[in-house]
């Protein structure tokens, strides 16, 4: 169950980073991100200190009589940002002694948890053999423990097509969408990228892995089942063909990067055994996609 996956202790950790949105924010309710929106509306913010290439004209002058400190006038609208999860519910994802998608779905918990505690709008969508389908969607604290039921009662199963599911998808605004899978689908995803991209969407790939796939300890004649299809192949393995599947998915994971940084994207590889402190305040930090505060 999706409640057991957090404890106090790292929830007090969560409430020390904050999610870091590198674009403009000009739509939208009042929330806690200050956008970089101007008008007859403009109110005043906060005070930074001043940097080299600063505009002198925002200077705080009586700050710094106060204090012989230069800090400058942030005048900036509040925002909230929109930030939409997309889960692959295919069969593939529930793979692995650590599975998947019981990694896909604390990810999901741990970042809306984040996200709704700096008062910015979380979407959990579920992409599954039906389509696209929005399981919870909202602002506010309040809604965080309703995601967590509703991450708990996925069920993956079949297979899904991740393109037609995301052209359902219609945002009314900027935001971010996060695709959580392992990306074992035969189209292709670019397509899916372009179009969430055009939509103005900052897109975040994390590309969830089992321990079993990155590291596979295989030996023998085999006979491998497709989890979605069920159609099996048989196999002889060795070195050289491990050697192959190594080389292969090196190159995979390297595509992905270069889909990522064609459209301006972020890609986060991650294993599904790894910790999730060490997903949030590593991987996705080193990515930028986390700022600490």
């Amino acid at each position: 169950m999706a409640y057991d996956i957090f404890d106090k202790d790292f929830f007090k950790r969560l409430y020390n980073i904050n999610i870091n949105l590198n674009m403009r924010l000009s739509l939208g309710n009042q929330g806690g991100r200050k956008s970089h929106a101007k008008g007859i509306s403009l109110e005043f913010s906060d005070f930074r200190e001043y940097v080299p290439g600063d505009d002198i004209r925002r200077i705080d002058w009586n700050a710094y009589a106060r204090s012989e400190r230069l800090f400058i006038k942030l005048f900036m609208e509040e925002r909230e940002a929109v930030f939409n999860f997309f889960i692959d519910g295919s069969k593939s994802m529930d793979f692995g002694e650590y599975k998947k998608s019981h990694q896909a779905l604390r990810v999901v918990g741990a970042l809306s948890y984040i996200i709704l505690n700096n008062l910015d709008r979380v979407g959990v969508n579920i992409l599954n053999s039906e389509g696209l389908e929005n399981i919870k969607s909202g602002s506010g604290k309040i809604i965080f423990q309703s995601i967590l039921k509703e991450l708990s009662e996925i069920d993956f199963q079949g297979k899904n097509s991740i393109y037609s599911s995301i052209k359902r998808f219609n945002p009314k605004r900027k935001g971010v969408s996060v695709l959580v899978s392992d990306f074992f689908h035969g189209e292709p995803l670019e397509e899916s990228i372009k179009y969430l991209v055009y939509k103005k969407q900052k897109v975040i790939l994390i590309h969830v892995l089992s321990k079993e796939e990155l590291e596979p300890e295989l030996n023998g004649n085999l006979n491998l089942i497709d989890s979605e299809s069920g159609e099996d192949i048989r196999v002889s393995i060795n070195p050289s063909v491990l050697d192959m599947y190594e080389k292969g998915l090196l190159n995979f994971k390297k595509y992905m990067e270069s889909l990522a940084s064609k459209y301006g994207a972020l890609y986060v590889p991650i294993s599904s055994e790894d910790s999730l402190e060490k997903i949030i305040f590593q991987d996705l930090t080193l990515q930028g996609f986390i700022n600490k505060i």
